[in-house]
């Protein structure tokens, strides 16, 4: 299928990232935010007031972590915690081929049925309106002003191409180029 299998440090166990998705690995201070569990809750929060932007009505799972719609999740979230900064982030599914998520038991849950937003309003939607719809709900939620990175694309990793970084002002103290939501 061409799918490389990285093992990574983050929790959330299996989960699959390819185009269709998008992708934030932020890298944030979440002492000052509440800890761990209110870092991960206002995540949810981003994405699901995205989500309404665009007539969906998420949700968090019950119990666990991620956002849903009905009985699908649309959005997956793993995170690592060290020394209080995070790495690692979500992913959301404006697009993707869904078929990807039939190989592997998404977040270790058996079962589990995976959705797109393009699937759910049954029509082409713009990774790019998403993404700025997701960096609004960040600066609102986070309290955060929100600015556009230099030098977009950012860099070329292992044939992916990171289009997008942004600036969240006092989100992350040390280390001073860690502050980005990419």
């Amino acid at each position: 299928m061409g799918v490389q299998v990285c093992h990574v440090d983050r929790g959330g166990e299996v989960t699959y990232h390819g185009p269709g998705q998008i992708v934030a690995y932020l890298i944030v201070d979440v002492r000052p935010l509440g800890g761990p569990v209110a870092y991960v809750r206002t995540l949810e929060d981003v994405l699901i007031h995205t989500l309404r932007d665009f007539g969906l009505e998420a949700r968090r799972g019950d119990s666990l972590t991620g956002v849903w719609v009905g009985h699908e999740k649309i959005a997956a979230i793993g995170v690592k915690i060290s020394r209080g900064i995070t790495t690692h982030g979500f992913a959301l599914n404006v697009n993707p081929d869904l078929s990807y998520f039939q190989h592997i038991v998404p977040c270790g849950m058996k079962g589990m049925a995976v959705t797109s937003m393009e699937r759910l309003l049954g029509a082409p939607i713009s990774p790019d309106e998403v993404a700025l719809r997701l960096v609004h709900h960040f600066g609102l939620l986070f309290r955060r002003s929100m600015e556009a990175g230099q030098g977009v694309p950012l860099r070329q990793a292992q044939g992916r191409l990171c289009t997008h970084i942004w600036s969240a002002a006092g989100v992350c103290r040390h280390p001073p180029q860690a502050d980005a939501l990419a």
